[in-house]
């Protein structure tokens, strides 16, 4: 029994003395031998275990970022091909759930969406994204800022700096000589007013790749030149037209048949032919007009679109900002909407834009005319060339050139009549 007894105390005399477990290093007292050793052991047991345990998963967290790594350091082609891939599985169940409005139909004969085609990077799910926001060129690619395209067509900041990079290149677009450029302005085209001294006035007629601002009160012709010029730019050009059609955007609610039906018998055209090759569309807010002029990219290489007017410019901008506090907004979004405008004249450089704008007093003019153009010097930078329109005697009305980069101040008198623009 003294034997057992000294065995079970480690060797200690059994009066309660601690003894030193090698099992479990711990101190024992007699009467907690096992409880105590059984409670030590077990936790020792315990946090071995979850230290190896916790060893093991920061090995295979150690383990899984590298492999996270590893794949982010691929090559990027092989990002870009994924997600083409995802595109087009996205596009794939659009049109499943039976959006037919929403397909794109590409017509692989179009030369100029088989030159965007074959730029690096594009798939098949990319050519259907640029078409829907309008780019189906490589001019409307070159010439438009990237966060434009990347807003309108989703696609990611790297694959569109690629694309306009290439668009560029390909497009050698650089500088050129002054000779040069006069070669290409000695083959303007220009659309005839009816009337010669009005032709005379814009030194030949009104010139393609420009836009053009007719602004004055209301009856001073702003929008019987508008209905005029739609019918003559469908003339053969020998005749003063373009044999192109028009794309007229009515802010106002002044577009009128009737008077287009005038006009073409006045020039023993058959009207039937003349209303069906323009092109109407109605806007109803501001953001509708904005909208209707970016849609008109595709609808300008599809329809043959020489001619678009937009009567009146800043109809709606007037009535929807009010008040000093908007000001600022207004005048910022009417600048990107007559950029989207030019953008259009060098994308398409046979396109003559027109627009119509309205005219505001000054308070502070005690002498001479107050009238100005509405809109500010932000209408007045964005425009080529500026057209001041005011009433003469009976049907007669007076045009003033005020502002244009290659013509001079002078003044042109036409009349109004029941067969339109005449001398």
């Amino acid at each position: 029994m003294a034997k057992a007894s000294e065995m079970n105390n480690g060797g200690q005399s059994g009066n309660g003395e601690p003894y030193f477990c090698k099992e479990c290093k711990r101190n024992h007292t007699k009467g907690k031998i096992y409880k105590d050793h059984l409670k030590f052991a077990w936790f020792e047991i315990d946090k071995k275990e979850i230290e190896e345990e916790s060893e093991s998963n920061e090995k295979e967290l150690e383990s899984e970022v590298e492999e996270i790594f590893e794949s982010l350091e691929e090559e990027e082609d092989y990002i870009i091909e994924l997600n083409e891939m995802e595109e087009e599985l996205e596009l794939e169940l659009d049109s499943d759930s039976g959006s037919d409005s929403n397909e794109v139909i590409i017509n692989d004969a179009n030369v100029s969406v088989e030159a965007v085609k074959k730029l690096p990077g594009v798939g098949e799910a990319t050519l259907k994204k640029l078409i829907k926001a309008g780019f189906s060129s490589l001019e409307s690619i070159a010439y438009t800022p990237p966060r434009i395209i990347q807003n309108e067509s989703g696609l990611g900041d790297k694959t569109t700096a690629k694309l306009i990079k290439a668009s560029m290149s390909q497009l050698k677009i650089g500088f050129k000589s002054a000779e040069d450029v006069w070669e290409y302005r000695k083959n303007i085209t220009r659309i005839t007013t009816g009337s010669q001294e009005l032709d005379d006035l814009f030194g030949g007629g009104i010139e393609t790749g420009c836009v053009v601002e007719f602004f004055g009160e209301f009856r001073t012709g702003k929008t019987q030149i508008a209905h005029q010029l739609c019918v003559n730019v469908q003339l053969p050009e020998e005749d003063g037209g373009l044999n192109g059609n028009a794309l007229y955007i009515d802010t106002e609610g002044t577009f009128r048949p009737e008077r287009i039906i005038q006009m073409s018998e006045g020039l023993d055209l058959d009207h039937k032919k003349i209303l069906k090759n323009i092109i109407f569309g109605r806007a109803y807010n501001s953001d509708h007009q904005i909208l209707l002029v970016k849609e008109a990219t595709n609808l300008i290489k599809e329809k043959n679109i020489k001619l678009l007017i937009v009567d009146s410019l800043i109809g709606h901008f007037r009535s929807e900002y009010v008040g000093r506090g908007t000001l600022a907004v207004r005048q910022q979004t009417i600048n990107t909407h007559l950029h989207d405008l030019l953008r259009l004249t060098d994308i398409f450089p046979e396109l003559c834009i027109i627009v119509t704008n309205q005219v505001q007093s000054k308070p502070d003019v005690f002498y001479g005319n107050p009238t100005v153009a509405a809109g500010g010097n932000i209408v007045a930078h964005g425009s080529t060339i500026r057209v001041y329109l005011r009433k003469g005697k009976g049907e007669q009305r007076v045009a003033k050139m005020i502002d244009a980069p290659h013509l001079p101040e002078g003044e042109a008198v036409f009349s109004i009549t029941e067969n339109g623009i005449t001398d």
